[in-house]
């Protein structure tokens, strides 16, 4: 090598440079791999991240052999996201999860009833218009979905099933008396009178319909949201002469007609049992009744209705549901959205369905519209989702587990109060004057409505 003679490499100023340039190619690695991926500007997130995530999923009701082939089909398409699902136990769910997000630890995912909105509202990220579109959600889910899951000019979450109030009869009982499953209120209430069997001392050996009680009746709660949305009752304000007969209607089965009363077993064990030609509940007691009694010969129905004033009104069933949602304060909401963009498909529930069936009956019942004709005929679930297009909710639930302070928990608390009294022999106008106030009180702390109650 040949040199200019006086003359050095400048070996000093070299270094500099390239420990300046180092210097600054770090701190550009950092910031495009994890400062911008938290800002949700690029660099990560989704399936098109190159990103470690890591998804805490909490779930209710299935088992992880239901959900693991599809967590395991997405992690195999998105190698970079790791889903984790907790089944949870109902007991407190709704409190621990509360807690929980309270904490700052809150799931990425996590499954809510379709009434506790009010409740989450804050908690809740909308859904992405790249995940569904608001026009396309309304298209795709049932009405109910729409009206329940609504904040603003979108939606809170993605329902992966469906579920409403099913009217169950006892095959052997209504083929027996050569009875045909009711599609009127009356003509439930006739039915019943002639199916239920007394012994000498005037004891129910077999029931009627459980219906007017609210000690041994599973998801009375339910059956009488549906009689009074179905007598167009405001529910806001549960008084006037349209609740007083809803509520005087549900008490006269067990008041009036002795179709059913306070000594009897729960409703679902009874119909188990064989004790009971007709009974309310949701598709997910099918399972229950099968466990109870394999032999018994049950098909389910769509409920009662009242009888039409005009042509233009249409039917009216009773909606209870389950959602996924994402927490609006996850460092990982893109991938969570993605995912539930991928379970939530048509294909993703068809197989989410299949699994549920090798264990039980069948799965849980599809929420989408353009699923409805792939399990209309079954006769144990298709009475359910033959009623999505006319399914309607509020907050009159059971089983939701939402604790003490829950919004259903409260409302159900006041309306208990009032079939007990009517049951008592207190005037239903008396007993729903205090419900409403009741009721205003628990929705106006949600904002669901003004603090003051018309005065009757």
């Amino acid at each position: 090598m040949v040199t200019t003679p006086g003359r050095k490499l400048p070996f000093k100023k070299i270094l500099l440079v390239l420990a300046v340039l180092l210097v600054v190619s770090v701190l550009g690695f950092g910031v495009y791999r994890f400062v911008l991926p938290m800002l949700g500007i690029g660099g990560g997130g989704g399936s098109s991240s190159t990103r470690e995530v890591t998804l805490t999923w909490w779930g209710l009701w299935e088992n992880q052999s239901v959900v693991a082939p599809l967590i395991s089909e997405y992690q195999q398409k998105n190698p970079n996201v790791k889903v984790n699902y907790v089944l949870q136990a109902k007991e407190d769910y709704r409190e621990r999860l509360t807690n929980a997000l309270a904490r700052g630890q809150g799931p990425d995912i996590f499954r809510f009833h379709n009434t506790w909105v009010p409740m989450f509202r804050q908690e809740l990220s909308p859904v992405p218009a790249n995940v569904i579109s608001p026009s396309e959600f309304a298209q795709a889910y049932y009405p109910a979905a729409s009206v329940d899951l609504a904040s603003g000019a979108g939606f809170v979450g993605i329902p992966l099933e469906f579920d409403a109030l099913g009217l169950y009869i006892n095959e052997e009982i209504f083929s027996t008396q050569g009875k045909e499953a009711p599609t009127t209120w009356d003509d439930l209430r006739q039915t019943a009178k002639e199916l239920t069997i007394k012994d000498e001392n005037g004891l129910i050996r077999q029931a009627g319909a459980a219906l007017g009680r609210t000690e041994n009746v599973d998801h009375w709660p339910e059956i009488l949201g549906l009689m009074m949305l179905q007598n167009r009752v405001k529910m806001t304000n549960p008084t006037g002469e349209l609740a007083e007969d809803a509520l005087d209607f549900y008490s006269v089965f067990a008041s009036v007609d002795g179709v059913w009363d306070e000594t009897l077993p729960p409703s679902t064990v009874a119909f188990a049992n064989g004790k009971l030609a007709m009974y309310l509940g949701p598709s997910w007691r099918a399972h229950e009744i099968a466990q109870i009694n394999p032999a018994l010969k049950f098909k389910v129905f769509p409920v009662p209705q009242l009888p039409k004033l005009s042509p233009s009104e249409g039917d009216i069933a009773y909606a209870s549901y389950w959602v996924e949602g994402v927490w609006t304060r996850s460092a990982n909401k893109e991938a969570a959205w993605d995912f539930l963009k991928f379970i939530s498909s048509k294909e993703s529930l068809q197989k989410l369905y299949q699994n549920a069936a090798q264990v039980r009956g069948f799965g849980e019942p599809y929420p989408r519209v353009d699923m409805q004709s792939l399990i209309l005929s079954d006769p144990k679930v298709g009475a359910f989702v033959a009623q999505g297009p006319s399914a309607q909710s509020w907050y009159l639930q059971s089983r939701t587990f939402d604790g003490p302070t829950g919004i259903n928990s409260q409302i159900n608390s006041y309306f208990e109060d009032a079939v007990n009294a009517v049951n008592s022999g207190q005037k239903a106008a008396i007993v729903l004057a205090t419900v409403a106030e009741g009721i205003n009180q628990v929705l106006s702390n949600y904002g669901l409505t003004s603090p003051a109650v018309p005065s009757r």
